[in-house]
């Protein structure tokens, strides 16, 4: 059996062409990622990081109450700058198991949200 030799240019052609595949099948079968969804800055309370929004595209958040979704706003490093009422607001958010019940008697899912303000 002799040695079979392919040009350099044949072999990375088929190199790209098992990446790009790779991509695609991971395109096509991994996760959904999440959509970034703008709404209505309702209220913000400074002390406890609590913001609520109102909108149409909050409806279909997990978490949403009566079109209102509450949550923990997370934000990034070095961002000072706080959301008014009003305020049109980016965000994506992720909603999780119900904390401990509320002075309500009824437990609220523990939602995040993380975004900022359309300026």
């Amino acid at each position: 059996m002799g040695n079979v030799n392919l040009p350099t240019p044949v072999a990375l052609a088929g190199g790209a062409i098992c990446i790009l595949g790779g991509y695609l099948l991971g395109v096509v079968t991994g996760p959904e990622t999440p959509s970034r969804t703008t709404a209505l800055v309702e209220s913000y309370d400074d002390s406890t990081s609590r913001l609520c929004l109102t909108g149409d595209s909050v409806e279909d958040q997990e978490g949403a109450v009566d079109g209102t979704l509450c949550g923990i706003w997370r934000r990034t490093e070095g961002n000072d700058s706080r959301p008014e009422p009003g305020d049109r607001f980016r965000f994506v958010s992720l909603a999780g198991d119900p904390g401990p019940d509320d002075d309500t008697g009824r437990a609220e899912p523990s939602t995040m949200i993380y975004g900022d303000v359309v300026r």
